[in-house]
């Protein structure tokens, strides 16, 4: 059984149960363009595969994006890690890496594809498409996604050699003509999945647009809108969970309480510091998400795997957001690669804004407040951190670390040397 459906099941069941649901969003090649793969800092150990570009007409650092030969190497390393449950990719993507090569076969990782793309995730260089109000679009169609061609032959199993799971996004700019025909095109793909056997999840993004409505309200229309809609829509057509924006604890937890069988998740927005994702995804679990999906937030981290693993060592309890970042330092400085920002600033909780294209700026930067991690000077930054010794930290019968009995300084020592020794 995929992790996926081991978790949806564990979540519908127990409601105090801490299981969480991760994706990996590797499906920004149907938004950016040439941009998509993300910085050329972080490539997978199958090594470099750049394209060979003339140096009279380009420069070496001009060309700093991935290409996706080198974007497919992440995913699959991403894959073999198997710390997510779900990989989110572009029905393109998805026929390369699951129909071709079979690469989701033997594991725990569940495929999935971006089943429409509306006009405000068309981020392309120089283009003003996201300034204009959301409308539908699909690029992409259920039978490509399943199996690659335009019209699977479906023998009843249910079993698709492609992703049988697809993102469906609605944009709600709060004018009448323009939200009646998405949920018109939401109706369509909801039948067509129906009939096709197709799951789907769906994705609210917040107005694209100015709506009139004050941003300390948008959470309460979202938030209606979804539950508005899913009214009318039975078990059979309804999605398997929910990617929102988080609007704080208030408008997650009269979400997430409002029906035990919704799954509610978030969604990552723009890149941001390393505490903005840890802490982003701390709370929203803590006030009732049981899933994220991080885009950008791991594209752009300057270690993916590392990254990833905080991201769960999160949401297990395991560590802190604070513990994390200063963790996630150590595991940068251990294999010499240098940090986008120095550990002062990535500690710092910044407002970001939620648009898909991130064009808009930042409103607000916090110190994080009482915490001994910020207090590090850039000279112990660089030193080499220190390590603890095994027998100091408490453990279980089995040996094992008992990290309900241990410190801040325990944990943080704990993983920094486990992961050094990971990832080293």
């Amino acid at each position: 059984m995929k992790s996926l459906d081991a978790k949806l099941t564990e979540i519908k069941a127990n409601r105090a149960s801490r299981a969480f649901i991760i994706a990996d969003a590797k499906d920004a090649d149907m938004a950016f363009g040439v941009r998509a793969p993300g910085p050329r800092s972080f490539l997978a150990q199958r090594g470099s595969q750049p394209a060979k570009f003339s140096p009279e007409v380009w420069s070496r650092d001009e060309f700093g994006y991935r290409n996706l030969p080198e974007f497919l190497d992440i995913i699959r390393e991403v894959t073999h890690q198997g710390l997510v449950d779900i990989m989110l990719m572009s029905a393109y993507v998805n026929e390369q890496l699951a129909i071709k090569e079979g690469l989701f076969k033997n594991s725990h990782v569940t495929p999935a594809a971006r089943a429409n793309d509306t006009t405000d995730v068309w981020a392309v260089r120089h283009g003003c498409y996201t300034r204009e109000p959301s409308q539908p679009f699909r690029s992409a169609s259920i039978d490509h996604i399943q199996c690659g061609e335009v019209e699977c032959d479906r023998d009843g199993s249910g079993s698709f050699t492609g992703a049988n799971l697809g993102l469906y996004s609605i944009t709600f700019v709060n004018e009448l003509d323009q939200d009646r025909e998405a949920l018109l095109w939401y109706k369509e793909f909801r039948e067509e999945a129906e009939q096709k056997g197709f799951r789907h999840f769906l994705e609210i993004f917040d107005p694209n647009v100015s709506s009139g409505i004050a941003p300390e309200k948008l959470g309460e229309f979202i938030n209606d809108n979804i539950l508005r809609t899913l009214a009318g829509v039975p078990d059979a057509g309804r999605p398997v969970f929910l990617k929102i924006v988080y609007h704080g604890p208030k408008a997650m937890e009269e979400l997430a309480q409002y029906d035990p069988n919704l799954v509610v998740g978030i969604l990552g927005g723009s890149a941001g510091t390393t505490y903005d994702a840890f802490r982003l995804i701390h709370d929203a679990q803590k006030y009732g998400a049981r899933v994220a999906l991080f885009g950008r937030k791991i594209n752009n981290a300057e270690h993916q795997l590392a990254f990833i693993e905080m991201l769960r060592l999160i949401t297990d309890g395991k560590i802190s957001p604070e513990e994390a970042v200063r963790a996630y330092h150590g595991v940068l400085q251990g294999k010499g690669i240098k940090p986008t920002r120095a550990l002062e600033e990535d500690l710092k909780l910044t407002d970001q804004a939620m648009s898909y294209d991130g064009s808009a700026k930042k409103r607000a930067t916090v110190e994080v407040r009482d915490n001994p991690l910020a207090a590090r000077t850039n000279e112990t930054q660089n030193s080499k951190p220190q390590t603890q010794n095994a027998a100091d930290w408490p453990k279980l019968v089995d040996g094992k670390p008992d990290f309900e009995k241990m410190n801040a300084t325990q944990r943080v020592a704990y993983h920094d040397g486990r992961l050094k020794r990971t990832f080293g």
